[in-house]
């Protein structure tokens, strides 16, 4: 199993609204990338200065997987609003034991 998670960090003015529209788009994800076995996604809610402002954690069956799923249409159109929206993006992919 892979899991791929990933830490966004909103750009000041981010609305509201905005991030809802995105937790809307990666809601549906599930129901289009077949590759997907699980997927969990929100914000944070300590919010401290050394937090991330929302993340998402996947779950593959292996590399090939997650690759299928990171060029899939439905998930560039996602990829295209975390990109508008954040001044940064860390990501980290490993196997599970």
């Amino acid at each position: 199993m892979l899991k791929h998670v990933v830490f966004m960090k909103f750009k000041p003015g981010v609305t509201e609204e905005e991030i809802g529209d995105l937790a809307g788009s990666l809601g549906k994800l599930p129901g289009v990338v077949p590759e997907i076995q699980g997927f969990e996604f929100g914000r944070d809610l300590v919010r401290s200065e050394r937090s991330y402002d929302f993340a998402l954690v996947s779950t593959f069956a292996d590399l090939d997987a997650m690759n299928r799923y990171q060029v899939h249409p439905e998930h560039q159109r996602v990829v295209a609003k975390v990109r508008q929206l954040s001044q940064s993006v860390l990501a980290v992919d490993f196997e599970t034991r």
